[in-house]
């Protein structure tokens, strides 16, 4: 995986666009006008998600770290099945990668200021899963939200998040 969010494929050109040249002249021709075509890997591991292909895009996540920044915007996204994917995927990745899922941390947070009390919801139900004690200050700016969900929610991953942090001294 790279560093970045756009990966770059290359294009195959179609037989019949250089079938009047001899092979040589065509491969050449291929190669010299290979054109690439940028696609957004947010989107794809959406798709994945949406299509309940939940374990590749945990192998993604466990190999390539920087695949944590989509965590917000996946969130955000329309498709239900898509944010309980990412919902699913915290989980897995809490149990399976436990040092690395505070990465989601950074992409999370902001999404407790949105406007919509979907998102605030479930952003504040992941950070619960996620269990990190840097959180409680910016879910105690939303405990008392207008929305009673997003009340409720917030105060669940509140509790979430000092288990997390009771098992942990526990365990010591």
């Amino acid at each position: 995986m790279t560093d970045s969010a756009e990966i770059f494929c290359t294009k195959i050109i179609l037989q019949s666009e250089i079938s009047e040249l001899p092979d040589f002249y065509g491969i050449i021709f291929a190669m010299e006008h290979a054109r690439t075509e940028t696609f957004d890997l947010r989107q794809m591991i959406a798709d994945y998600m949406e299509n309940g292909c939940l374990d590749n895009i945990v192998d993604m996540f466990k190999h390539d770290e920087s695949l944590y920044a989509y965590t917000g915007d996946l969130l955000k996204d329309e498709r239900m099945r898509v944010r309980i994917g990412v919902i699913a995927l915290m989980e897995t990745l809490k149990k399976e990668a436990p040092g690395k899922v505070k990465k989601a941390l950074p992409p999370i947070l902001p999404l407790l200021k949105e406007q919509n009390p979907v998102v605030r919801g479930d952003a504040a139900y992941v950070l619960g899963i996620i269990g990190d004690k840097e959180a409680v200050p910016f879910l105690k700016e939303i405990a008392n939200a207008e929305d009673a969900n997003v009340r409720l929610i917030v105060k669940e991953a509140l509790d979430d998040i000092q288990r997390t942090l009771d098992m942990t001294k526990a365990a010591r």
